[in-house]
């Protein structure tokens, strides 16, 4: 969950290692690293899914060796070099798992595109395996899982390599509103791979920079409002934020079932899509995935298209624009892009309900955050915290390590929340009318196959005393709607990269992968991080 304007007004060879809490990047280390290692240069860098199935069918490489190559990777970088904390606990079971897969593949077996594939996910998603599943809580530290997430389950079947947890903001940055995105009691600060003394934004924080800096082949992170696509704009990624209940949420920590979902976080709009079919499934634990049941199975490369912009009808959501002039240069030369590959702009009529239904959203949040995580922890009796209340006591007991930098206001009001089922029902009936209805409409009015607008603005120096400075965003529209949105890189403000999102209505992921492909083969802007300690270095 990023917390939006509404908030500020209302192992290497399968060792495992848990990263320590340091509370800001290690900014001293990382210019000394700087000066005596070249992190920018890596074998495996931008590599794509296609590169690396190709790799292992010609023998070129096995997917032990891929693993123990990021794993290597992991630690000269993201532990030892610019210190950038993405990684909270590595996989002790990484290497076997490859191994497996390598004898799978000797003998004819091949699972699919994904077999093996080095993966991350989120710290907020179980497994049930040696690795704790925790949101980056230190109440949480011991919560082992006894089954995996249905998406964990799904990633196996698949034949992928988990490699890990990411690091993230802490209980998904629904905490507190004056939060340093990408801070966890357990993990530390992660930092954004561009400039590391800036914020990686969240709060699949880690999942967005890992995937940048070349950790793992691809990722998963998870989304309220803004999680999974603001990460992945700052951090220079491609993220595809679901249709809620595309994917199941069963075995994953809860904000509001209304609005989350994990989803995919990769390099290109093409690995994004490779890893979103097969976890698609319904799922008798999760209610939300039964409309997706039509789209299981579904092979989602299907969708690339090139020329997918040839003939396309695009709505520009001006509400978004306007916030950072050279962020409204980069969205032009996007437009002016599209343009040339035979798209139509058409620049929609303003937003009349946006401060009601943000206002209906943080209600129908704070209700659902309390019921779905007690709901959780009931679901994990190997969880040592049994409750919202439990939580917020462990949290004041241990205040100088989980309090240290911003406190625990979300938690609070959510505990003390009054129960009101008319109040719930009339900010869900908003949430879940409104948003959804302008889009709709603009669409069906102006016949579009998409929206768009900027998906970020520059990633802003990390302040862990007053929190996030967010510069701007689009996030909210369809994370509110529950409708699916992609993130693609549309170039760097003073070496900070800017995200370009395509936004539709329920279930059209296939329309917006064609178009987000398009745009990225037509532009191609993304460019890996320099790992540049601050941008004051940079300057005379």
């Amino acid at each position: 969950m990023k917390r939006r304007n509404f908030f500020k007004t209302a192992a290497i060879g399968g060792a495992a290692f848990t990263l320590s809490p340091l509370a800001a990047c290690d900014e001293k280390n990382a210019q000394t690293a700087s000066s005596t290692a070249d992190y920018t240069q890596f074998d495996l860098n931008e590599v794509t899914i296609e590169q690396l199935q190709q790799k292992m069918k010609n023998g070129e490489i096995t997917a032990e060796q891929l693993t123990n190559k990021y794993l290597k990777r992991i630690k000269e970088v993201d532990q030892d070099g610019p210190t950038l904390r993405t990684v909270i606990e590595l996989n002790p079971d990484a290497v076997a798992i490859a191994r497996k897969m390598d004898e799978e593949r000797k003998a004819g077996k091949i699972r699919g595109p994904l077999h093996g594939i080095p993966i991350l996910i989120k710290d907020n998603i179980d497994t049930g395996d040696k690795m704790q599943t925790t949101a980056g809580s230190l109440a949480l530290e011991g919560n082992h899982p006894k089954n995996d997430a249905f998406i964990v389950a799904k990633l196996r079947e698949a034949g992928a390599v988990l490699l890990g947890k990411t690091n993230l903001s802490e209980w998904a940055n629904f905490r507190s509103n004056h939060s340093s995105s990408g801070w966890s009691g357990r993990g530390g600060q992660t930092c954004n791979p561009y400039v590391t003394d800036r914020s990686p934004c969240g709060s699949s924080s880690g999942s967005g920079a890992a995937v940048s800096s070349n950790f793992c082949a691809i990722a998963i992170g998870t989304e309220t409002d803004g999680s999974i696509v603001c990460p992945s704009g700052i951090n220079g990624v491609v993220g595809i934020k679901p249709t809620v209940g595309l994917w199941s949420r069963n075995g994953i920590i809860p904000i509001s079932h209304s609005q989350d979902t994990a989803g995919p976080m990769a390099r290109t709009v093409a690995d994004a899509a490779t890893l979103l079919g097969p976890l698609v499934g319904d799922d008798a634990n999760d209610k939300s995935t039964m409309p997706a049941s039509k789209w299981k199975g579904t092979d989602y490369t299907q969708f690339l298209e090139k020329n997918g912009l040839n003939g396309a009808r695009i709505g520009i959501v001006k509400d978004y624009f306007g916030f950072n002039d050279d962020v409204d240069a980069l969205m032009k030369q996007a437009m002016d892009a599209m343009k040339q590959q035979g798209a139509e702009l058409v620049e929609l009529e303003p937003m009349k309900d946006q401060k009601e239904w943000s206002k209906a959203e943080w209600t129908v949040m704070v209700y659902e955050f309390k019921n779905d995580l007690n709901k959780y922890l009931a679901e994990h009796p190997e969880a040592p915290r049994k409750n919202l209340k439990e939580l917020i006591e462990f949290n004041k007991n241990n205040s100088s390590k989980e309090l240290q930098w911003f406190g625990q206001g979300i938690f609070i009001t959510a505990e003390e929340k009054t129960p009101s089922e008319e109040e719930y029902l009339n900010a869900l009936k908003i949430t879940k009318t409104k948003p959804a209805k302008y889009i709709d409409s603009a669409m069906k009015e102006h016949n579009l196959n998409a929206l768009i607008a900027p998906t970020n603005g520059p990633s802003w120096t990390i302040d862990r005393v007053n929190g996030d400075h967010f510069g701007g965003g689009s996030s909210d529209l369809a994370a509110v709607s529950g409708y699916p949105s992609i993130t693609v890189p549309a170039g760097l403000v003073h070496e900070l990269p800017i995200g370009l999102s395509f936004i539709g209505t329920a279930w059209s992921e296939p329309e917006l992968i064609k178009l987000a492909y398009s745009f990225e083969q037509a532009t191609k802007l993304r460019q890996a991080p320099k790992f540049i300690p601050s941008l004051l270095t940079t300057q005379a």
